[in-house]
């Protein structure tokens, strides 16, 4: 893909973040209208309609599953819920990969941008979905979600470079933690992220 746009985690080509406020603003004060979302791992929590982030080309492997929020377990939280809202029991933990590997960045070709509505890659957020296996956090970077933080849609790609994998090693971690495993990170109930 030489030639194409590289796109990093924040929404940039230089390594800065799209925002001031970084890439994980609460959707409070936005003046949507508020929504109950079920979720099997938290019970019921409540999201701004303007935070819906939709998937039209699904997730790999998840057919009919488009609509998802982000839910932020902490204010300094290096993992997030990426929670479906169309099946309460599925969700996904997701990552900005260059908190990991300061390097990574995805190519975007010009026809990806537009089926992202995405005028320009500042608009745009990655994120890779997380794994546990055994104590190990990795990472699916060879299939990394670029959100357009504006429209709020989304696209899992599938990168053709090698050099990541769908298990990049991320971090290790105690028998204790909670991120991956399914209880999440934090003793209360995660808050609703925005994308961007």
């Amino acid at each position: 893909m030489t030639g194409a746009p590289r796109l990093d985690a924040r929404g940039t080509t230089g390594g800065h973040p799209a925002s001031e406020a970084g890439y994980a603003r609460t959707v409070e004060g936005h003046g949507a209208r508020p929504m109950q979302v079920q979720t099997t791992r938290f019970g019921p929590v409540e999201i701004a309609e303007d935070r819906v982030i939709r998937f039209p080309k699904t997730l790999l492997g998840f057919p009919g599953k488009e609509r998802f929020c982000l839910l932020q377990p902490g204010d300094d939280a290096l993992f997030f819920w990426l929670q479906s809202l169309d099946d309460p029991e599925l969700a996904f933990v997701v990552t900005d990969p260059t908190l990991f590997y300061k390097e990574y960045s995805v190519p975007i070709r010009k026809e990806q941008m537009s089926q992202l509505g995405l005028a320009k890659l500042e608009d745009a957020q990655v994120f890779v979905i997380v794994n546990k296996i055994g104590q190990q956090l990795t990472g699916n970077l060879q299939g990394p979600l670029v959100i357009n933080t504006l429209d709020k849609v989304g696209e899992q790609l599938v990168l053709a470079d090698k050099q990541w994998t769908t298990r990049q090693p991320l971090m290790e971690v105690g028998s204790e933690s909670g991120a991956g495993s399914g209880s999440g990170t934090g003793s209360s109930p995660p808050r609703a992220a925005a994308s961007a």
